[in-house]
């Protein structure tokens, strides 16, 4: 029996017959990729779960960002126990989910298993800040650190019959010929910030039916662009992968910001 099947109801009836049915066909269609893409990069925070001196589970609440690789980033003091749990054994795991109305096990979630790693990264610490702004006041108190989670696998469960198991590299943003977009993402982010904030609002009202607002730029990476309103955040796929240069990072922004204004 497949992965997904097993999450299905009982067969027995036309009723439970059809569903089956219908879950297996749209499991066959979705796009799990893309599905546990945008969880992981648009997801504010999550449920941290390490292992004790007992080695025992223990889970707890943390703000999450992402690297520009998609790997999430976590801010957290040595004085918590989470953290004293990573330094001794930096297996973890992570899940993210998007949570509204209803029943909660309806929505999207992906739990994340890997290894924590202490990073002084200035990309890293620049991106999770950007993501939490309020998190600037402490983040240099001297206990607390920025980490990385290096993911091995994913498991998701995107709805009804939607359950996948997914290794890192399937969800992961490749950085393979992208230099000149990590070494310019910061400069970049910056000048959509400052000079097409009017282009931030039509990706997002425009391209994702989001309300309008003044939109920031959080981040961007050869897949997509990462934006905030508040505390809601948005994730823009790009239609394809940007090429290795700036220039065509900015050729995929300046076609997105076209076709906003082309929609009625």
């Amino acid at each position: 029996m497949s992965e997904p099947d097993r999450h299905l109801p009982p067969a027995g009836d036309a009723d439970a017959e059809k569903a089956i049915t219908a879950a297996a066909a749209g499991s066959a269609s979705f796009d799990q990729i893309g599905a546990a893409k945008a969880l992981l990069r648009a997801t504010r925070f999550g449920s941290l779960g390490t292992l004790d001196s007992e080695n025992a589970p223990y889970t707890s609440l943390v703000n999450v960002a992402t690297d520009i690789d998609g790997a999430p980033v976590i801010l957290i003091s040595r004085l918590a126990l989470h953290t004293k749990n990573i330094l001794r054994d930096s297996r973890v795991s992570l899940m993210l989910s998007h949570v509204g109305g209803g029943d909660p096990s309806a929505h999207p979630r992906i739990s994340i298993k890997g290894r924590a790693s202490l990073t002084t990264d200035e990309n890293s610490r620049r991106r999770f800040l950007a993501r939490h702004p309020a998190s600037a006041g402490y983040a240099t108190f001297a206990d607390f650190g920025f980490y990385r989670i290096e993911p091995e696998s994913a498991h998701l469960v995107a709805g009804f019959g939607r359950i996948f198991s997914l290794r890192a590299e399937a969800f992961m943003t490749d950085l393979t010929g992208a230099e000149a977009i990590v070494a310019g993402e910061a400069g970049a982010v910056a000048h959509m910030n400052e000079d097409h904030a009017d282009a931030l609002e039509l990706y997002a009202v425009k391209l994702l039916g989001l309300e309008p607002g003044a939109w920031r730029a959080t981040g961007i990476d050869p897949d997509g662009l990462d934006m905030m309103l508040g505390d809601k955040t948005a994730r823009l796929s790009f239609p394809k992968a940007a090429g290795g240069t700036s220039l065509s990072l900015r050729g995929v922004l300046k076609d997105l910001a076209q076709e906003a204004r082309r929609v009625a």
